[in-house]
């Protein structure tokens, strides 16, 4: 082998038999197989061909009969229409089933309608059973295949609902064509052919309509009615018509009947019918009918005893998410409104319903916005995707939840804390409280007296008194129904005023509801309250929500109630009461602070520390303003102030949280002590005290008495902070140029400052007006007269600061609307201009608030919601809101008129130059140092004490030099001469002579710096001479 391979290879000739010889093997092969694949393709194609005309003839075979079909369908619709004697039922049926062989919905749209019109036409037809569609149910051949043909039209009407818009003529004509469709064969009411003899079929004929709603309800009924309510009612103006809603409704109603109100069908009822926007105030106003047929049936009762099941309740919530859970709230808040009896026998379980409800939503509330939340206009930022569909029925939907707080609810709900009767007393005791303050514009004289001459017999005083057990079924039942209204003052954020103005308009539920508190617990009041905070059990947990609701309700009420309400009409509250409700809120919010558990608080507990915070401080403000309370009213005996200052020193929470929130149970000199020492501390920190090693940098001014205010200004302003807060040296020039003598120990700069801020405060330069009345100072409006005028005020806040953080007493007495500006209360949440405007026109205040109490038509005054004003002779219209002038005041938005007219007055008018002087004033004064202060304690603070200059304490306090001493016989001379000589007027002219100020420092002269000197200075013969 070996050697005939060699010679193969060796030999080319034998190499090139073979190799041809494999060659066209392989050649032969491909094309065996490539023939055999031609083969298997040209098979493959002639099958293609052959099933592709298959299709085709099929195809084309179907079109044609659908075609022969449809024509066929339009010839017999067509000849019934022009023929005069109807059509029998079977022809009806067999051409039915013909079309729905066919049958598309596009495509055969108006066939199907020629179908309904003939079907219903057939069940008019008086005394002729054989032409009544129905009767096929009777043939037992054709029952089965009538009932299945039946079933498929009624839901082939129930996809063309789905598509139709009501607010669309032609649709609207349609909606009414399917929907009797649907009427005539759910129900056996209408049909002829039960008449007489034929009653007895009655049942039978019940049990296919059954079978028939069956059938329906499986391939979603309810769906479609929901979006066909939905898209004739979810608008400003409802598109559906009384006998289509009629229909809709008697429709949604038939399932729920029949099957005898089963848990099933009433979750598909509650889901999509009573989900839908406002559908009770749509049945009430065009169909009320159904809501007796609603009434008859108990439906509410039922709705729900089916919701209090938790696990039931919860189901229903999470299908319907938040908006339609809301829009299913407020319907049946409004169909509770119409059923005072099931709501008296059912209120635990309807509060516990709406509690649920809410309480789902709330979970989904966000307090901003983000990429997660979207906006609603009654709950606000919500963190589930929100229909915005359903926006054009908000307004619908936010009168029926006004139900829930409004007047007819309240009383039901609260009617065991109504019905109760305050003690009354017939011999009133006047109160001997205290008078008003000066800036009060309603004197207190007679003001009690007016009050009780109102009535005959007045209420005692509510105060704690305990005795009713918090276990108690009454008592559970109230704190039940305020967990209710507290969650939704929770939930329903973007309303919660007007939740709160509801809340508020029974003159008697507040006060009642605290006689009501007073009584809770073996003592009453705070012990109670406080031992709640630390019980972390349910029953603690609605206590509160009851303590939490009175707050929020009684400080909103206060808010909006002016003074003639609060202390002369003593609407609500008697002003006694308020003195004991702020005595609990005091001493509550106190030991929350104290006892640590404000530190660690959030959730519910902060929210309602918040709360009751907010109720003290606005009566704490209200006081302020005007007194109702006695003297010490507001300080805490219990607490000492070296323990507070040791805390604060040392950066205890508790101590640092009592300042922020209550710094008024602290004694007024302690806070100024307090407030001392901060100043005194950034001092030091700042490096301008001076030290054995060091001395603060001292800042040299040169000014000339004849132009003292603009040498101030330009050589002041340019000042950095640190430089205005350090030592100021100031030097007069007379009008010759020459250095005024004197000795500089800081007396200087105090008559300099005291000096430029009269200038600057006087009326005549017009940075500045005094108020009507008591001529009180407030930036002028028409400052803006000067040049720089901005500039000057922000010079003119340094400088007032300045004062303040030297402790030197300037008398500028500002309005008490103004300081509220420089504390910040104006940003409050709680802050009411009105309540601040007699400060600045006690008439003006008066003429406003008599447009509150007109009773006529308030349009025929002729307002507008502008205000015209004298500038320079020139008549200025201000508009309060863009285009105000064209705008009315009525009796709906007059409460409006008189917010915006105070507001304008003291805030809008003044805007630039407030915050200018703010500006100056807080670069000098930081705002939380001062936020310990009310309103007339930051006057005194600027101006000092209006008390008699306290002789006694100057002598303790006075200096001597160059050989005098306190029994010198000059000295002795002088003190008796201030003592027995001077009047109180010239004592503070002498006090103004010697010190700057005419007025003592707040803190007694231990606190005047320099301290009060006198020096013996020796005179030389010449200069005697001289002076001679």
């Amino acid at each position: 082998m070996s050697i005939s391979i060699s010679s193969a290879e060796s030999n080319p000739q034998v190499a090139k038999m073979f190799g041809a010889a494999q060659s066209s093997k392989a050649q032969f092969l491909d094309k065996a197989r490539q023939a055999r694949e031609e083969r298997r393709e040209l098979k493959e194609r002639e099958r293609a061909t052959i099933q592709i005309q298959a299709l085709v003839r099929r195809f084309l075979c179907r079109c044609r009969l659908q075609r022969e079909i449809r024509r066929e369908v339009e010839d017999f619709f067509e000849i019934s229409e022009s023929a005069s004697s109807k059509r029998s039922a079977l022809s009806i049926f067999k051409i039915a089933r013909k079309l729905l062989f066919v049958f598309r919905i596009k495509e055969d749209k108006e066939r199907f309608e020629k179908l309904c019109r003939c079907i219903l036409s057939s069940m008019d037809v008086e005394n002729e059973p054989k032409v009544w569609y129905v009767s096929l149910a009777l043939s037992k051949e054709l029952t089965l295949l009538w009932i299945k043909q039946i079933k498929d039209i009624l839901w082939f009407s129930c996809e063309f609902l789905k598509q139709l818009k009501p607010d669309i003529l032609q649709d609207s004509k349609l909606v009414t064509l399917h929907l009797t469709m649907l009427i005539t064969f759910t129900d056996t009411s209408t049909w002829k052919i039960l008449r007489g003899k034929g009653e007895t079929l009655r049942p039978a004929m019940n049990h296919i309509c059954a079978n028939i709603m069956g059938h329906l309800n499986q391939k979603g009924f309810y769906s479609v009615l929901q979006i066909l309510l939905t898209n004739g009612l979810a608008r400003s103006r409802p598109s559906l018509s009384k006998g289509t809603l009629t229909a809709i409704f008697s429709l949604a109603l038939r399932p729920v009947i029949a099957a005898q109100f089963s848990d099933n069908l009433l979750r598909s009822f509650l889901i999509h019918i009573m989900s839908v926007p406002a559908i009770v105030t749509h049945l009430a106003t065009l169909t009320p009918e159904r809501l007796a047929v609603m009434e008859t049936h108990d439906l509410f009762r039922k709705f729900i005893l089916f919701l209090s099941r938790d696990a039931q309740c919860r189901d229903v919530c999470v299908c319907l998410e938040g908006s339609h859970t809301l829009c299913l709230l407020g319907n049946l808040v409004y169909l509770g409104s119409l059923n005072d009896q099931v709501l008296e026998e059912e209120t635990a379980h309807f509060v516990s319903v709406l509690i649920h409800m809410l309480s789902y939503c709330q979970k989904y509330v966000s307090q901003k916005k983000s990429n997660l939340t979207h906006w609603h206009p009654v709950l606000g930022w919500f963190s589930q995707t929100v229909d915005y569909g359903l926006n054009e029925s908000m307004p619908l939907l936010t009168k029926q939840l006004q139900h829930l707080w409004g007047v007819h609810l309240i009383r039901i709900l609260f009617s065991d804390v109504l019905s109760k009767k305050l003690v009354e007393s017939q011999e009133p005791t006047h109160p001997s409280g205290p008078t008003a303050s000066p800036q009060s514009s309603l004197p207190m004289k007679n003001l009690f007296k007016r009050a009780f001459q109102k009535s005959a017999s007045v209420r005692n005083i509510l105060k704690p008194v305990g005795g009713k057990r918090v276990d108690s079924v009454e008592v559970q039942k109230v704190c039940s129904i305020c967990v209710l209204y507290q969650t939704t003052l929770t939930t329903l954020t973007q309303i919660r005023l007007q939740i709160l103005t509801g809340l508020t308009y029974l003159d008697d539920l507040l006060p009642k509801l605290w006689a009501f508190i007073c009584e809770l617990g073996p003592q009453g009041g705070l012990k109670l309250f406080l031992e709640c905070l630390n019980n972390d059990t349910e029953e603690s947990k609605r206590l509160l929500a009851m303590l939490m609701l009175f707050c929020d309700c009684s400080r909103h009420l206060i808010t909006i109630l002016d003074d003639i309400e609060v202390y002369e009409e003593q609407i609500s509250f008697k002003v006694e009461e308020l003195v004991t409700i702020s005595s609990f809120l005091n001493s509550f919010v106190f030991k929350m602070i104290w006892d640590g558990i404000v530190e660690n608080a959030k959730g519910e507990t902060l929210e309602l520390f918040h709360s009751v915070h907010g109720w003290l401080m606005v009566l704490y403000e209200r006081d302020c303003r005007r007194r109702f309370a006695p003297e010490d009213h507001w300080l805490r005996k219990d607490l000492k102030p070296s323990v507070l200052f040791q805390e604060l020193d040392k950066d205890k929470k508790r101590a640092q949280l009592l300042l922020q929130y209550i710094p008024h149970v602290i004694p007024h000199k302690n806070r100024v002590l307090l407030f001392r020492n901060m100043v005194t501390k950034e001092k030091e920190k700042l490096g301008l005290v001076e030290t054995s090693s060091a001395s603060p940098h001292v800042t040299h001014i040169t000014i000339r008495r004849s132009r003292m205010l603009e040498d101030g200004y330009e050589q002041l302003r340019q000042l950095s902070q640190n430089a205005m807060k350090g030592v100021i040296r100031v030097k007069f020039v007379n009008d010759l140029g020459v250095d005024e003598a004197g000795i500089d120990q800081d007396g200087v700069f105090k008559e300099f400052l005291e000096e430029i801020i009269k200038k600057v405060f006087d009326p005549a330069l017009n940075l500045f007006k005094t108020t009507s009345g008591d001529e009180r100072l407030y930036p002028s409006p028409t400052s803006y007269i000067h040049e720089n005028y901005l500039q000057l005020f922000e010079f003119v806040g340094k400088m007032l600061g300045k004062a303040v953080y030297e402790g030197i007493v300037v008398d500028v007495p500002f309005a008490s609307f103004f300081l509220s500006q420089l504390l910040g209360h104006h940003h409050s949440v709680f802050y009411s201009s009105v309540d601040e405007l007699p400060s600045l026109d006690s008439e003006f205040y008066k003429n406003l608030t008599s447009i509150k109490r007109y009773d006529g038509d308030i349009s025929d005054l002729g307002l507008t919601l502008s205000y015209d004003e004298d500038v320079m002779g020139q008549l200025v219209c201000h508009e309060l809101i863009p285009g105000g002038k064209t705008i009315p005041v009525t009796n709906e938005n007059k409460i409006s008129y008189i917010h915006l007219m105070a507001h304008f007055r003291m805030h809008t008018q003044i805007k630039s130059q407030t915050a200018a002087l703010i500006s100056g004033f807080r670069s000098i004064i930081k705002l939380e140092w001062i936020r310990m202060f009310s309103a007339p304690e930051l006057q005194r603070l600027i101006s000092g004490d209006n008390a008699e200059i306290d002789l006694e304490d100057l002598k303790k306090h006075t200096v001597y030099y160059g050989g005098f001493h306190g029994s010198h016989r000059v000295i002795i001379w002088l003190w008796d001469i201030l003592a027995h000589d001077f009047s109180p007027e010239e004592r503070a002219m002498f006090l103004k002579f010697v010190t700057s100020c005419s007025r003592p420092p707040l803190l007694g002269f231990a606190y005047l710096k320099p301290p009060f000197s006198i020096r013996c200075v020796e005179v030389s013969d010449d200069q005697t001479a001289l002076e001679k």
